[in-house]
């Protein structure tokens, strides 16, 4: 649809927003296209940082689902790091449509500070948010119940923490069904114009 890299530029706040937050490399790329069923919608890369503005993807005509800039990489200066904070601030604090966060996590590392800062961010600005684990196929069951069990324990006395955490691969396809439903429901599906396949024909 668009992307954004000054508040001034946001999209009319009129259809409902789902945001994917996370480390850079957590895989929000990968999980975006997975959940869409498209190879390329968002670009994935190995380099860190490559997302630097807020993209918008018009999903449905109820439902936009928004591509937030990776935190916790090292090779972008503090002057870039200092104006994404504040966009993200400002586009968190003053956009009331926004439903949901989903705060990617690597299974493989866990919460690391960076994420608990953004944490701090969606419970200052009374965004609620939701822990999503990815690459969760490169981890035993018994390490992937512990990841889960630590995290679990980091949000309980998190306001804005949404109690549920999904487990997804992208590469596997592991819980994607179950988080693009959830997403689903998040859609306003009045706003949503549903065309009968007879509508184009011509009367009798």
């Amino acid at each position: 649809m668009l992307g954004v890299t000054n508040i001034a530029a946001l999209p009319p706040s009129d259809v409902p927003e789902v945001a994917f937050a996370g480390r850079s490399n957590v895989g929000k790329s990968s999980l975006l296209n997975a959940l869409t069923g498209r190879k390329a919608l968002a670009r994935t890369s190995n380099t860190p940082g490559r997302t630097r503005e807020l993209n918008f993807f018009a999903l449905t005509e109820g439902l936009r689902l928004v591509d937030l800039p990776g935190y916790g990489y090292a090779k972008v200066s503090k002057t870039e790091v200092s104006a994404w904070t504040q966009l993200l601030k400002a586009y968190l604090a003053g956009r009331p449509n926004l439903k949901r966060a989903l705060l990617l996590v690597d299974s493989r590392h866990g919460l690391k500070p960076s994420d608990l800062e953004m944490m701090d961010l969606f419970d200052d600005a009374a965004v609620v948010y939701q822990i999503i684990l990815t690459k969760i196929d490169k981890l035993a069951a018994s390490g992937a119940d512990a990841v889960v069990a630590t995290v679990q324990k980091a949000i309980q006395r998190r306001p804005a923490a949404h109690p549920t955490i999904v487990m997804t691969s992208s590469e596997k396809k592991h819980g994607i069904a179950e988080l693009r439903a959830d997403v689903g429901a998040l859609a306003d599906w009045d706003m949503i114009r549903y065309k009968p396949e007879h509508e184009d024909r011509e009367p009798d």
